[in-house]
């Protein structure tokens, strides 16, 4: 019988990632997970990439709840000059990026040595951009890349956050949510190519950041100006751009049970009844419980999942 190849996937989701973020630090507590040794590839995408990116380097998933816990506020600072994105971002990137940096410490990608994906999207050339570790004799684009720099890129959702120029001002570059909120089929496919992994091998545990049904009810959204995207049909421009996000990770989660078998993946996540806003600190405690229940509920399968075939 060949090795397992594990595979760990996070989903992007702001300030909802303190969900994935604290399963992981349970797996470390209670299993004595260590990531290099356990998984194979990383991937994560906007505040999945955070998480992918500090485990990669050796980082402990509680330093990551951490970060959300103390520094969520200041990640998704209101300016008075700016409350509404009428005319920039809703957000300055300045804080993010100061924390990131603190966080990877000058880090770059050719520093890491297991395999990492984070996805970000390419608005220049109008195309995917993804960074990776330098785990193939193939990839020297993004060695020198710091991990802060890589990270920000893939957290830069349109809207909240402006667009990041990266490697060296060549790339303007947006949230990789754009195409690949739920990066897990993605990993596979690098794995399959550019690691030529048996697809029998496979396992993927695939962390989301829950999902709230998000859907527009025709009486309430139509006017005598039609169904239109302006502020008067009250679409909310949050409210979209977290369904796109939410469509493109079930989408993806589709296609990896179309690819692989029941057995080689495990996904977790959870579904909510109301509003689950990116950029909510207030929001960070019921998400650890939620988190909390998950892990406890699931901690058998997810223990078996690490260790078969290892």
């Amino acid at each position: 019988m060949s090795q397992a190849f594990n595979i760990l996937s996070i989903d992007g989701g702001g300030l909802r990632g303190v969900y994935p973020a604290h399963i992981l630090s349970r797996m470390e507590e209670e299993f004595s997970v260590e990531w290099s040794r356990d998984f194979d590839l990383l991937a994560g995408t906007s505040t999945g990439s955070i998480i992918a990116a500090a485990l990669a380097l050796g980082l402990p998933a509680k330093r990551i709840v951490n970060l959300y816990e103390e520094h969520g506020r200041t990640i998704f600072e209101k300016s008075k000059l700016r409350p509404f994105g009428l005319f920039s971002s809703k957000y300055k990137s300045e804080n993010l990026s100061n924390i990131l940096n603190d966080l990877f410490d000058g880090a770059k990608l050719g520093d890491i040595e297991v395999p990492l994906i984070l996805p970000a999207t390419d608005l220049g050339n109008g195309g995917v951009h993804v960074f990776k570790s330098s785990y193939h004799n193939e990839f020297f684009r993004d060695k020198d890349v710091l991990v802060s720099e890589a990270v920000l890129a893939s957290c830069s959702a349109p809207t909240y956050f402006p667009p990041t120029l990266a490697a060296g001002d060549k790339y303007l570059l947006a949230d990789g949510g754009l195409w690949a909120n739920n990066p897990a089929f993605v990993a596979v496919i690098d794995a399959r190519k550019r690691l030529e992994v048996s697809i029998d091998d496979l396992r993927v545990l695939t962390i989301g950041t829950g999902i709230a049904k998000q859907f527009y009810p025709i009486k309430k959204h139509a006017s005598k100006w039609g169904y239109g995207w302006g502020f008067a049909t009250k679409w909310g421009h949050g409210k979209f751009i977290e369904m796109l996000l939410n469509l493109q990770s079930q989408n993806a989660n589709n296609m990896l049970n179309l690819t692989l078998s029941a057995e080689q993946i495990l996904r977790i996540n959870f579904e909510s009844d109301r509003k689950l806003p990116l950029d909510s600190p207030d929001e960070l405690k019921d998400l650890i419980t939620r988190a909390d229940h998950a892990f406890t509920h699931q901690s058998a399968r997810i223990k078996s999942f690490i260790t078969k075939g290892k």
